[in-house]
């Protein structure tokens, strides 16, 4: 069963490390639903931000959230999807 894209993804993350990542790494770094996989993850991102997903790695914190890494696809920049969502 496919998960709502707007479900999936709970909002990103600030923080310096996830800014980093945002520019040496093309990935950006978001909270999501605890239930989502990786391929609801991918899908979500590739629909509300028009990007491709190469990869994406997911953890749970020690809070019991859980965290996406997702590397873009050369084609596309995070750095322009942070820009969409306002944390440049």
């Amino acid at each position: 069963m496919k998960m709502d894209p707007y479900k999936v993804i709970i909002n990103p993350i600030i923080t310096e490390n996830a800014i980093a990542s945002i520019e040496a790494e093309n990935k950006l770094v978001f909270m999501v639903d605890r239930k989502a996989t990786k391929k609801d993850v991918r899908r979500a991102v590739e629909e509300l931000y028009e990007v491709e997903a190469e990869k994406v790695n997911v953890m749970i914190t020690p809070l019991g959230e859980k965290k996406a890494f997702v590397k873009l696809n050369p084609r596309f920049k995070a750095a322009d999807v942070a820009i969409k969502l306002g944390i440049f």
